[in-house]
C-alpha cells in the first residue's frame, strides 16, 4: 500500500461499500431509476481491498429527487404511469469483514448492506378514459438487503490495485403492487463488478473506476421484468495531508437489454440512458488506531432517457479499528 495506509482503510471501506449500497426504487427499467444511479458506484479506493483483516462499518446516506417526462409513459408496479416525481432517501448500515490472509498479491473480503429507505412519488395514473394524479409515500421501511459473499482483491503493486466481486441485492422490503411506493424492487439483482484504482504522488492523487451489469430476475407480482443495465463510474482525486481531499466524478449508465412483459413490449423495451458529472469532497482522519472517512458528492444528470432525471447526493462514512 501507499504511505496512507491508514486513512486508505477507512476510505477503502466507504468505496466498497458504494458498489452494493445506494439503490432506491423507483435503467429504465421498471420504476425509472433501478438499482443504480448515474456516478454513485465508486467512491474512493473502489479497487482496493483493506490489507488489515477485521471487522469494518459504514454508514450511507443518499437523497435523489427526480423527474420523468410528462408526456411519456413509466411503467411502475403493473401500470404505465404518465411523467412522475420523486423524491428517495436511503440510509444505510454496512459491515464489511476483511478475512486474514496470507503476504500476497491477494486478498478477500465479505459486506452485508442493510438499507433503510424513505420515498415519496406523485404520478398521472389511467383510470379507464380519465388520468389521476396519485402520490403515494413510505417513511423508515426495511429496504432490499445487498451482500457480496466474496470480494477478490489483486494488489499489482503499491499503486495499482483491482477488486472484483458479484453483489446480490434481494427483496427484502415489503412490495404491494397496488401501491406506487414500495420500499423493495420485488427481484433479485446480480451485479459482477469490475473496480480498479490508480495511485499517484504518494498516494495523495487517486484515480478509480468500477464497472458493473445488474441482471435483474422477474417482478412475478407485475410479471416485469427489468433488462441488463451497465453502469460505469470514474473519480479523480486529491488529497492533501491536513486530511482534506477534493475531486470529480462522473458516470454513465447504459440499458443493454429490453425489459420484458406485456407493458415493457407496449413501451418498445423501455431502454435507458443517462449521464452524470459532480464533485467530490472528502476528509480523513487518524486516531491512535482508529481511522475515520468521510465523504460528500454531487452530482448532475444529463442526456438522460427513458428515466428519472436529477441531482443525486450523496454522503458517507466510514470507522475503521
Amino acid at each position: 500500500m501507499s504511505t496512507r495506509t491508514s486513512p486508505v482503510v477507512a476510505g477503502v471501506l466507504a468505496g466498497l461499500v458504494s458498489l452494493l449500497a445506494f439503490s432506491p426504487d423507483a435503467a429504465a427499467v421498471e420504476g425509472g431509476l433501478g438499482r443504480a444511479i448515474t456516478g454513485l458506484q465508486v467512491t474512493d479506493y473502489a479497487g482496493v481491498v483493506p490489507p488489515t483483516p477485521g471487522l469494518n462499518l459504514a454508514l450511507g446516506y443518499v437523497h435523489y429527487s427526480g423527474k420523468f417526462d410528462a408526456d411519456r409513459e413509466l411503467p411502475i408496479s403493473g401500470v404505465a404511469a404518465l411523467g412522475m416525481d420523486a423524491t428517495f432517501d436511503l440510509y444505510s448500515l454496512s459491515g464489511l469483514y476483511v478475512w486474514p490472509a496470507k503476504t500476497g498479491r491477494w486478498n478477500f473480503a465479505s459486506l452485508v448492506t442493510v438499507p433503510f429507505a424513505s420515498v415519496d412519488l406523485s404520478a398521472d395514473v389511467s383510470a379507464g378514459p380519465f388520468n389521476r394524479r396519485v402520490s403515494d409515500s413510505f417513511k423508515g421501511d426495511l429496504y432490499d438487503i445487498s451482500f457480496s459473499p466474496v470480494i477478490a482483491g489483486y494488489h499489482f503493486d503499491e499503486t495499482h490495485h483491482l477488486a472484483l466481486s458479484v453483489s446480490i441485492s434481494a427483496p427484502a422490503g415489503s412490495y404491494d403492487p397496488d401501491r406506487l411506493a414500495n420500499p423493495s424492487l420485488n427481484a433479485w439483482i446480480y451485479t459482477p463488478t469490475v473496480a480498479y484504482t490508480q495511485l499517484a504522488s504518494h498516494g495523495t492523487v487517486e484515480w478509480s473506476t468500477a464497472a458493473g451489469v445488474d441482471f435483474s430476475t422477474r417482478n412475478d407480482a407485475t410479471d416485469y421484468r427489468s433488462g441488463a443495465v451497465f453502469h460505469i463510474d470514474s473519480q479523480v482525486m486529491k488529497r492533501w495531508e491536513n486530511g482534506w481531499g477534493l475531486g470529480g466524478v462522473g458516470g454513465w449508465l447504459q440499458q443493454v437489454g429490453d425489459d420484458s412483459g406485456a407493458l415493457a413490449d407496449r413501451l418498445d423495451g423501455f431502454r435507458g440512458h443517462a449521464l452524470a458529472a459532480g464533485a467530490i469532497i472528502s476528509y480523513e482522519h487518524k486516531h491512535e488506531d482508529m481511522s475515520l472517512s468521510l465523504s460528500l458528492r454531487w452530482l448532475h444528470e444529463f442526456d438522460v432517457r427513458r428515466r428519472l432525471e436529477g441531482d443525486p447526493l450523496m454522503l458517507s462514512g466510514s470507522l475503521s479499528f
